[in-house]
């Protein structure tokens, strides 16, 4: 039996390791965590940047990838505690933006600020336990190329969307979005989507 595999069998392994690797009250690795184990465990391409005033809450257990020549602006949130955060070459993650995993987003994906994409949410079902300490579910959410999501957005646990497509500033996406459609409003409804035929953008009805 692999060490991994004896600390998740055993509960009291479990709370040591977490002991270890977290901080209390903080939902965030310790000090040293982020300087002596992510460094091994995390990889960047080549030319990628990381802003220093990120916020970058990645854990040993979980995979975290940023591809060649990708950006992560100031104040965004990195968190990969739940599930793995792999980001392609090429991509830009805007200003404020939170990516919790699971996800992941192909190359050349544009974020503008305030995005929010979370393949997490916390249960609520039990009356007698605060929504903090309940379990959490995860569904993972992938992000074709050439993507770009408007400021202001919200993508959902569980959605897919399709390479190259548009999604205008403050939409909630709570559905599937196929390839070459543009998306906006709450929930987020396709307006338009690419006419191979045609090479246009044709307007969808309601």
């Amino acid at each position: 039996m692999s060490l991994t595999s004896l600390i998740r069998s055993n509960d009291s392994l479990k709370k040591v390791a977490r002991w270890a690797l977290i901080s209390p009250n903080q939902y965030r690795p310790r000090l040293w965590v982020r300087m002596f184990l992510n460094p091994f465990k995390h990889t960047r391409g080549k030319g990628s940047i990381i802003r220093w005033r990120t916020k970058m809450d990645l854990f040993p257990y979980k995979n975290f990838e940023l591809g060649a020549y990708s950006v992560i602006e100031d104040f965004t949130t990195i968190n990969n505690g739940v599930g793995d955060v792999l980001i392609g070459s090429r991509s830009f993650i805007g200003v404020s933006n939170v990516i919790i995993g699971p996800v992941e987003i192909e190359d050349h994906v544009m974020t503008a600020q305030n995005v929010v994409i979370s393949g997490m949410n916390h249960s609520y079902e039990d009356i007698e336990t605060p929504p903090t300490m309940q379990k959490v579910s995860t569904s993972k959410i992938s992000i074709a190329e050439n993507v770009w999501v408007g400021a202001n957005s919200v993508i959902t646990a569980g959605v897919s969307i399709g390479r190259h497509t548009i999604i205008g500033a403050g939409s909630i996406v709570t559905k599937d979005l196929p390839a070459y459609c543009v998306a906006v409003g709450n929930p987020a409804r396709i307006v338009k989507q690419y006419n191979p035929e045609t090479r246009v953008w044709e307007k969808v009805k309601p």
